[in-house]
């Protein structure tokens, strides 16, 4: 701090100076006592530095005095040094190992401190308290090894939690602990370890099983509802257990006996029962009995499953059954009747799954039943067989030689026959079925495989007659009939005509079979193909779909017809099926159709899968390019969403649309020539095509600020009138648009940080609303146009946005006026104005942290001074936006402008933190340190040109450059070689130097910095422009000296250029009175040659005197 003359080596806490150190080494033994009573003093009264201060001068008498640095854990513990604290307790532990002291302050350290690393550490801290506390304080053990458990169940080292905790039971026990903290003691082992029994060990499972056991017979009230609850817990860690069957059995009916209105134990039991495969009398009365007790159980579920398959309600069966298995998965049986009903649902790859569940249940369980097993097999080939996939076929035979005595069942060998034949090898199915028919000519499955062979061979005749012999042996199998049906579909016209024939055996079969789809598919064929009834057939259709979602033929069928018929609602659903099951390539119109509607329902991610699926299907249609492309852009994906634009305009040239996103695409990546380019071809075709307008001012609106950003204003301004000109033709085409009218008043308010030398904009007079076609507009006059134009945006929609962007604009005006130094009146009406703006902002929208920002920027300028409105609404913005290094940043400003240098700097640190790179707050930082005279302030600076431009940041770096340049007695010292030489000071500073009076033309002083750092750089011309504009800008200021100044320095550059009459024009037109200024006009004099009016001195004071002086110099010059 300014004033303060406190050692700073002590003040770190680091070396001590010479007088400290001689205080040190006099100490006696009395006065370490005293100072170690003063560190005790002072770390009751909370002054830990002034104890580190003591316990330090002790070290330095006595460095291992143990009490020394237990003092300085605790202080550095308090002070959150943590790395020195735990330095501290250690080396007091290394001298005095037994003593309890260090060891509690180091606990004390690990518990405070939020390091994962520190946690084995504090365990073995522990484990020492526990060894000091073990002999004495009963309680101060119990506690340490409390935190301890907890600690071990942070780490998941669950044995240790468990043998931990039984040592504080038994030490409880030892102690005489009523009945009632034991209870709780148990219980909270209980709650430690039950959650994690998946990560435990034989040890801890025994060490929980006797927790709960413990806890159970220690209940005082039994029975009783915590009780219970607590049985339950134990049955439930018991059935997580395999090897503790018995004492699940033993207390399932024991909880059963206290509690015989609960359902649980009984779940659980049968549960196991099922598991185990011991299906006996005792598990059927239990599975009745539960039945009774709770329908909604997951073993009644899978009950009435059962039922439902044996009622042929097979879509309930699935469901229950589904259902049921949820909650009980590891049922082989359940499996199995789940599998039946989707067989007969037809539902063929679902049946395969179940089976193996089954299959997988049955392997899990104890003792796996062969018949049980075979059945599932069976089970398992039949499905199979009814998959279209040699793949499947193949693993029907896998199935059925898994199948003991497979080969001495007809069924079987029928089943394997058909497997066979779907696999392609007909020799091997041919000769099962010649056995078949001999060895078995009664069984109907032993003609309908002969059916199968002569259907697939096309020998419809002979399937003709192999089917009727397999219906008259099984005249309720409704796949007979569909063949039957089929071979008399595809043997002629007649027979497929005649409906006696193919329509009456497809009849038959979907009425013994109403869940076979494809036959409801050749009926919808029927209908449609040769009955001529749509709306039969669209219902044909349907149905198979609803029954098989993977006929695609169906589905596509139903969707046509409901298109057809206009049942939107039917065809969106199909859409749905049909989309989830085409193969890649296939069904274009589906995907396109459905991502079509997930865009108009805003769901891109969705609509781009499908409308890639279409694109893959068809490669050539534009309209799924552009479609494809809308999905990808609506998604955020702009490169490619620009490639599928492109394509499309590529495949349609027609099509204008696509021409449009593809320039939007590229107007969002930032890519706005090429956007510019794509939006004047659309123009020229059409002209008026108002978003093209729209999209070719926002281009040159970016640019713009882009430019302005460089602090390129000259060809900022050519953008913007383009800017003005495309969105002017806009709003003439669409003046009912309220964006159209904010982006003109953007492109106005855009020029604020402009010179008004710079502004000089054409404006097409429709927007003034003049008879001439254009009128260029000064600075003043665009930011009046930009706030008229705001207010027609907000008659068309009065947006909190769009009155911010007024208050911001009426900001500016006055800003600007103020810069001119126009009437006050006026600037205090504007600025009135924008507050009661950014108000109307802020009460539409009180959430929205930019209108809050913008108001307290309003209010925090000089003109209003409401810094506590400004504060306010600073913080306000704080809070609706948590991330918001701007507002944090413009409040470290009006801290700064108050005088609040701490509070100012605390901001801007936050603001730094939020975004490192955000230019604004490194700008503050270095005006504090400015103010604060730090030895940062240039290095700060610097940091701020380097991030980008700004003119408060270029100005004050230049300014340090320039007077660390002045200083001729720091040149060879570090601080000199690294800020100037190393850094190129210079040369940057003189960059960004150059923007600044650009963008700053009127102010003298950079000027004369700017001349400065231009000599330096041997920059003759450069530099004598920028004296020479300092003195014009200074001739009628009141500062005659800095204005003598800068003519000197605008002569002695003339001068240098070879301009010896201009330069002694401007040397004697100004007194000369200081040496700078006598040797500058002596060698100007020297230079042109008058070596007489040189020694004479003619036009200076004294001409004697200074004409003997200006004859050494002259002749200084002469030999140099």
């Amino acid at each position: 701090m300014v004033g303060s003359r406190v050692c700073c080596k002590c003040v770190r806490g680091g070396e001590h100076c010479g007088p400290h150190l001689k205080l040190i080494a006099t100490m006696s033994n009395k006065e370490v006592k005293a100072a170690l009573k003063s560190a005790r003093e002072a770390i009751r009264n909370k002054e830990y530095k002034e104890a580190l201060k003591h316990c330090k001068a002790v070290l330095k008498q006595e460095k291992n005095n143990y009490n020394a640095w237990v003092f300085i854990g605790v202080a550095a513990t308090e002070l959150e040094q943590p790395d020195q604290a735990k330095g501290a307790y250690k080396k007091a532990i290394e001298l005095e190992p037994n003593q309890l002291l260090a060891w509690q302050g180091l606990a004390n350290l690990y518990e405070k401190s939020n390091q994962t690393d520190v946690k084995e550490d504090l365990a073995d801290v522990y484990q020492k308290l526990l060894e000091f506390y073990a002999s004495g304080d009963k309680q101060k053990w119990c506690d340490v090894c409390t935190k301890l458990v907890e600690l071990y169940h942070q780490e998941k080292k669950y044995l240790e939690v468990a043998e931990t905790w039984q040592k504080l039971i038994n030490m409880k026990q030892k102690e005489g602990a009523e009945n009632t903290e034991l209870h709780q003691l148990w219980k909270r082992m209980i709650q430690l370890l039950k959650d994690s029994t998946q990560y435990q060990d034989k040890k801890t499972e025994q060490l929980l099983v006797t927790a709960f056991e413990h806890a159970l017979k220690s209940f005082d009230t039994i029975p009783g509802e915590d009780h219970q609850n607590l049985y339950k817990d134990f049955i439930q860690c018991l059935s997580k257990f395999p090897h503790e069957a018995a004492r699940l059995e033993k207390a399932c009916n024991d909880m059963m006996a206290l509690y015989p209105s609960v359902s649980y134990p009984l779940e659980v039991l049968c549960l196991h029962f099922v598991q185990s495969g011991a299906l006996s009398e005792e598990a059927l009365c239990c599975f009745s009995k539960l039945l009774e007790m709770d329908p909604s159980s997951g073993l009644s579920i899978i009950g009435f499953g059962v039922k439902s398959l044996q009622e042929k309600k097979y879509k309930e069966a699935v469901k229950s059954l589904t259902e049921g298995l949820q909650k009980t998965s590891q049922c082989p049986a359940a499996w199995r009747y789940l599998a039946d009903a989707q067989m007969k649902l037809h539902k063929h790859r679902d049946a395969v799954l179940s089976c193996n569940q089954a299959l997988r249940a049955l392997g899990t369980s104890e003792g796996p039943s062969h018949q049980w097993k075979n059945l599932i097999l069976q089970l398992k080939a039949e499905a199979l067989i009814k998959i279209d996939d040699a793949s499947a076929a193949e693993e029907a035979i896998k199935a059925i030689e898994q199948i003991v005595d497979a080969n001495s069942d007809p069924v079987l060998l029928a089943i394997s026959g058909q497997a066979y034949l779907k696999k392609g090898l007909m020799d091997q199915a041919s000769k099962i079925s010649q056995e078949l028919l001999l060895s078995h000519p009664d069984l109907a499955e032993s003609h309908a495989l002969e059916g199968f062979i002569h259907y697939s061979q096309k020998n419809y005749e002979q399937a003709e007659r192999s089917f009727l012999n397999a219906i008259e042996r099984k005249a309720e199998t409704a796949e007979y009939h569909q063949y039957l049906g089929l071979t008399y579909w595809f043997m002629s016209d007649d027979t497929r005509k005649d409906k006696g024939k193919a329509l009456t055996q497809f009849l038959k079969a979907a009425k013994l079979d109403s869940y076979l789809g494809s036959v409801f598919r050749y009926l919808g064929n029927y209908y449609r193909d040769i009955a001529g009834d749509k709306s039969r057939a669209r219902g044909c259709y349907k149905k198979a779909f609803e029954l098989d979602g993977t006929d695609e033929e169906s589905g596509t069928g139903a969707v046509d017809l409901s298109v057809e018929l206009g049942d939107m609602d039917t065809a969106l659903s199909i859409l749905n099926e049909v989309t989830e099951r085409a193969s890649p390539g296939t069904a274009k119109w589906a995907w396109l159709h459905r991502g079509l509607y997930y865009l108009r329902t805003d769901q891109p991610s969705q609509a781009v899968a499908d409308l890639q699926a279409a694109v893959r299907a068809d490669p050539k249609d534009s309209n799924c390019w552009e479609s494809l492309g809308e999905a990808y852009l609506n998604r955020g994906s702009y490169s490619t969403a620009l490639k599928s634009f492109r394509k499309a305009s590529e495949l349609n040239p027609g099509l204008v649309y696509s021409v449009y996103k593809a320039a939007a695409v590229e107007q969002i990546l930032g890519k706005y020539e090429n956007a510019i380019a794509t939006y004047q071809q659309i123009l020229k075709g059409e002209e008026d095509y108002v978003p093209a307008l729209k999209g070719l001012g926002e281009c040159y609106l970016s640019l713009a600020r882009s430019a302005l950003d460089n602090f390129f204003d000259r060809k900022a301004m050519d953008c913007i009138e383009q800017a003005l000109e495309f969105f002017t033709r806009a709003t003439k085409q669409r003046p009912d648009v309220s964006c159209l009218w904010k982006l003109l008043g953007d492109t106005c308010t855009s020029v604020h940080v402009a010179s008004p030398s710079k502004v000089y904009v054409q404006v097409l007079g429709s927007l003034l609303g003049k008879n001439a076609a254009t009128r260029r507009l000064k600075k003043s006059e665009l930011l009046v146009l930009g706030g008229r134009c705001y207010g027609r945006a907000l008659k068309l929609m009065p947006l909190p946005s769009i009155w911010c962007d007024l208050g911001i604009n009426y900001y500016r005006q006055a800003e600007h006026l103020t810069a001119v130094g126009s009437d006050m009146n006026e600037i205090s009406e504007l600025l009135e104005k924008s507050l009661q703006c950014l108000k109307k902002a802020v009460r539409l929208d009180s959430k929205n942290h930019l209108y809050w920002n913008a108001l307290g920027v309003v209010a925090s300028c000089s003109a209003i001074g409401n810094y506590a409105l400004a504060q306010h609404s600073f913080i306000k913005s704080v809070q609706a936006e948590k991330i918001n290094v701007v507002a944090w940043t413009n409040l470290g400003v009006l801290y700064l402008t108050t005088g609040n240098i701490e509070q100012a700097h605390e901001a801007f640190k936050i603001a730094q933190s939020l975004e490192p790179s955000y230019l604004l707050c490194w700008i503050g930082q270095a005006l504090i340190a400015e103010t604060v005279d730090s030895y940062d302030t240039m290095d700060l600076f610097r940091h701020t040109t380097e991030l980008s431009m700004h003119t408060e940041g270029a100005k004050g770096y230049a300014y340090w450059v320039c007077s660390t340049l002045q200083d001729k007695s720091n040149r060879n010292t570090e601080l000199y070689l690294y800020n100037i030489v190393q850094m190129n000071a210079i040369p940057a500073a003189q960059v960004v130097l150059s923007k600044y009076t650009e963008r700053n033309p009127d102010d003298a002083c950079s000027f004369m910095m700017l001349g400065y750092l231009n000599e330096h750089l041997n920059l003759k011309r450069q530099a004598t422009d920028a004296y020479e504009r300092a003195a014009s800008l200074l001739k009628n200021s009141a500062d005659t000296e800095k204005y003598n100044t800068a003519m000197q320095n605008y002569g002695r550059c003339l001068c240098a250029l070879g301009e010896c009459d201009k330069a002694i024009e401007v040397y004697t037109s100004i007194p000369l009175t200081k040496f700078d200024g006598i040797v500058g006009i002596a060698l100007a004099y020297f230079k042109k040659g008058l070596i007489q009016e040189s020694i004479k001195g003619k036009h200076l004071p004294n001409s004697k005197h200074y004409g003997t002086n200006l004859l050494r110099v002259t002749l200084f010059f002469y030999f140099v």
